[in-house]
């Protein structure tokens, strides 16, 4: 049975491609039958099982797959062979193209674009004006800290790094600063130094190439 029809009478022309709107035949997870969803180009663009969907203004074209739980929402773009699956979720304004892959339990969102042969995944979050284009632009760390969670760094258009981990979000000198004010000497400390250290080492050395 499939779960979304695509929605003739409501179509739009986009960079020369036609796309739908979707509409729920059944309900299913917070989506219930009747509902409109995002557009796509083709059915094939949405998986008709799981729990997968696109909101709002999110597009979904060309040879992109959106499948298992994940969500793409906002006014999100996922297109070219990229695959969005499992938890994943892309929100906002992000981009996701090229034969990128977004899966497990990852957020790509804000003006974050995630494109080429990069691979986002596990609890790995991916926000602000992120440029990921290559595996070597970010890196997720787990488990670390005091409570064993995940930690993900990442290259901004800028060139700059930027740290999540909870609820902090900064730059890798913020993070630095952060980590000494609040661990001091204890062994977090000395893990998260380490962590910094290969950060730099892996982010900063990419960007020495492309200079």
């Amino acid at each position: 049975m499939k779960k979304f029809e695509l929605v003739a009478e409501l179509s739009k022309e986009f960079f020369g491609r036609k796309l739908f709107r979707i509409r729920a035949l059944i309900s299913f997870s917070d989506i219930s039958k009747g509902d409109l969803g995002g557009w796509v180009e083709k059915e094939e663009c949405v998986d008709q099982s799981g729990n997968a969907w696109v909101y709002g203004d999110a597009q979904v074209y060309g040879n992109a797959w959106v499948y298992g739980d994940a969500l793409v929402s906002g006014n999100a773009l996922v297109y070219g062979n990229a695959r969005v699956c499992g938890n994943a979720w892309v929100s906002g304004d992000a981009w996701v193209s090229g034969n990128a892959r977004v899966c497990g339990n990852a957020w790509v969102s804000g003006n974050a674009q995630v494109y080429g042969n990069a691979r986002v995944s596990g609890n790995a979050q991916v926000s602000g004006d992120a440029q990921v284009y290559d595996n070597a632009h970010h890196i997720t760390v787990s488990p670390i800290g005091s409570e064993g969670g995940f930690l993900t760094a990442f290259r901004q258009k800028d060139n700059s790094i930027v740290v999540r981990r909870g609820c902090f979000s900064g730059s890798i000198e913020e993070f630095e600063k952060a980590i000494n004010a609040t661990h001091g000497d204890s062994k977090y400390a000395e893990q998260y130094k380490i962590v910094i250290a290969l950060i730099k080492s892996r982010l900063e050395s990419v960007e020495q190439n492309n200079d």
